[in-house]
């Protein structure tokens, strides 16, 4: 269960920069939310999940820091687990934040990803950020939901967006259309989502502004995906509503005034809630 003690400023970063795969926390910023259910109009709990069973990221404390402290700020409560034996208490939970949680088949036993999938299918919300889509295949449901898996990346760097036309009006995108350049470790996934069931890419990336492959993969399989990468997309399936973006291999790529729209509107996607439980234009 998780600790009752709220934690601020520098005190919940050092905590959560402490980076122990077996930590479940309670750390949140915003206003206290942690009595009953969530309400149904406002985001105000959201789980962040950061275990990983693969390639751990260095960057996953300091964004699991950053998440709950951009939660903090439109009043919502981000509480911070790597222990999947919370999967018990999702129904206290909006969404969950996977923070790239690669091969998450392996960090949960089989009643956890029961639990899960359920609270899904139920009417959850999903936001998988990152490598949250790497290197999954040892659960074939995850695996359908993200609609693809890991080839190779790139450097962080520069490179064109392009929204797609028929979703420029959603949310997490709404005002950078038609296209705009952004700095962040883009990924090359092993096929494209276009065209699934229920999927709606927000983003795609021009292969042409930038060099997808980084060294490193160049001659271990690393390809580009051609003018078909998806970096962002939504999906209604099964029930429960995921977001993906390809953001989050280090802070730097979601702290800018894009990436704070991007992770919060979406949130507010996924769990079809109305308003922010504050306005933190509002002083």
């Amino acid at each position: 269960m998780f600790s009752k003690s709220r934690i601020v400023g520098a005190l919940f970063a050092g905590l959560l920069l402490l980076g122990s795969t077996n930590s479940r926390l309670n750390a949140h910023d915003g206003d206290d939310h942690s009595d009953g259910k969530p309400n149904k109009d406002e985001l105000t709990r959201v789980l962040i999940f950061s275990k990983t069973a693969w390639y751990r990221h260095p960057a996953i404390p300091e964004l699991n820091s950053f998440l709950v402290q951009l939660g903090g700020k439109y009043g919502a409560q981000f509480d911070v687990s790597e222990s999947p034996e919370d999967f018990s208490r999702l129904h206290l939970y909006q969404a969950v934040i996977f923070n790239s949680t690669t091969d998450i088949g392996n960090s949960l036993n089989e009643k956890q990803r029961k639990q899960l999938k359920d609270w899904y299918q139920a009417g959850g919300g999903i936001m998988a950020l990152h490598a949250a889509a790497v290197h999954h295949n040892t659960w074939p449901w995850w695996t359908k939901l993200v609609g693809c898996d890991f080839n190779s990346d790139s450097d962080f760097v520069k490179a064109k967006l392009i929204v797609d036309p028929e979703n420029k009006d959603h949310p997490s995108v709404k005002g950078y259309g038609p296209e705009f350049y952004y700095t962040a470790d883009w990924t090359n996934h092993d096929k494209s989502v276009t065209g699934l069931p229920g999927v709606k890419v927000l983003l795609r990336i021009d292969e042409t502004s930038y060099d997808p492959v980084r060294d490193y993969f160049k001659n271990r399989g690393g390809k580009p995906m051609g003018k078909d990468h998806p970096v962002s997309w939504i999906r209604e399936y099964e029930g429960g509503r995921f977001f993906y973006t390809e953001l989050g291999h280090e802070v730097k790529s979601l702290a800018t005034k894009f990436g704070h729209q991007h992770l919060m509107e979406g949130l507010r996607w996924i769990t079809k809630t109305k308003r922010f439980h504050r306005d933190p234009k509002k002083k």
